[in-house]
């Protein structure tokens, strides 16, 4: 196979399977710019080694196979591991000192609007938790939860509104 047609086929990959691959490294690093280098990765060693694909498989299955292994590498990294250890200190030093009023206050809000939203049917709860924590697009949350893309919108939107109605609530009673 020559460059060109290398070339081609990269690029025919990268628009068929780039979105399902980023998704699913994801899942395993669960940061949105890591899962895009994993990707990036597994896309440089899809362009170094098609030629000895053998086709014995869909080149998808190879694919999802090199990003599972780029993320199972980079959770085994040292970085990784380093980047795990410095952040679980800095959240017992945060917890150790003594918080000023302002921070228990946030801490207190946010564990109310946390309450506030799982206590929304599942409906609401499943698309404002995959948009707000998973910080998925409508699209990705309308293949994610097979709906429409408008179904998903309606959703978000109604959720929002039950929300703020929800907090102006609490808030009222609260006085």
């Amino acid at each position: 196979m020559d460059r060109e047609e290398k070339d081609l086929m990269l690029e025919k990959i990268m628009i068929e399977y780039g979105n399902e691959l980023v998704r699913l490294a994801f899942s395993y690093v669960k940061d949105a710019e890591i899962a895009k280098d994993m990707v990036q990765n597994t896309f440089i060693k899809c362009y170094k080694n098609i030629d000895s694909f053998r086709y014995d498989a869909e080149i998808k299955t190879w694919l999802y196979r090199i990003t599972i292994n780029e993320c199972k590498d980079y959770l085994k990294s040292w970085h990784y591991k380093m980047v795990a250890v410095k952040s679980f200190i800095n959240e017992t030093a945060k917890s150790i000192l003594p918080s000023t009023e302002k921070e228990v206050m946030d801490k207190y809000k946010n564990e109310e609007i946390k309450d506030t939203i799982s206590s929304l049917p599942k409906m609401y709860r499943e698309v404002v938790y995959l948009y707000y924590y998973d910080s998925l697009n409508s699209e990705e949350i309308a293949k994610v939860l097979d709906i429409p893309v408008n179904t998903v919108k309606t959703r978000l939107r109604r959720a929002k509104q039950r929300l703020e109605s929800m907090i102006e609530e609490a808030e009222f009673n609260g006085r």
